[in-house]
């Protein structure tokens, strides 16, 4: 499998990534305002607890995408991937501890780690679209303003690990139905009797 094919992958990954945002913000806005559709809130009621396993896969497959083309298809990392790398690894240890305990609480610990990252992904978008109007951070042996991957007209590497930081936060969200506490469930048998007796 050649870079090309990975990398127009990849690049398609992200498309739907942005594509579900860009739907989440809409139908989270419409919520906020009391005019969602009838089917959102059940739709978001069954995808909750699948949200916490497909943001860890969102974050794995985007740890591996950064580990393929440095790794295999040999392009160096700049200072600003580093970064992103930094904000972007230890969310697939965080998300798969999260998903397999089911605890939606674990969005107070992602959403910042995750919106930190996509601050550095649009700041290094940024500096490769406008590399004389933003202050460069990187080194001048690895520029963080060449561009390596340029898919479809607007997605480089930033761009894509941005809308992958930006799914996740969307998806860890999107974890807690609306309604519940955001907890780790309990799915321990209830004995009606018991709670019967209890007193108060």
């Amino acid at each position: 499998m050649t870079t090309e094919t990975v990398t127009t992958f990849f690049a398609v990954l992200a498309v739907v990534a942005l594509v579900v945002v860009i739907s989440g913000v809409v139908l989270g806005a419409l919520t906020l305002i009391g005019r969602s559709p009838r089917r959102w809130s059940s739709l978001r009621h069954d995808l909750a607890p699948l949200s916490l396993g497909l943001a860890w896969a969102v974050a794995t497959t985007s740890t591996l995408g950064s580990l393929y083309l440095s790794e295999i298809a040999n392009y160096p990392p700049c200072d600003l991937c580093w970064y992103q790398r930094i904000a972007m690894y230890p969310l697939v240890v965080l998300l798969g501890v999260a998903a397999l305990r089911r605890d939606a609480q674990v969005r107070w610990y992602v959403v910042p780690v995750a919106g930190v990252g996509l601050g550095i992904s649009v700041y290094h978008y940024l500096l490769e679209r406008f590399p004389d109007s933003v202050t460069s951070v990187c080194t001048t042996d690895v520029p963080c303003s060449v561009v390596w991957v340029w898919k479809f007209g607007f997605l480089s590497i930033p761009a894509m690990a941005g809308m992958g930081f930006a799914l996740i936060i969307t998806l860890v969200l999107l974890a807690t139905p609306p309604g519940t506490g955001g907890g780790a469930r309990d799915d321990s048998p209830v004995d009606d009797q018991t709670l019967e007796e209890r007193p108060g």
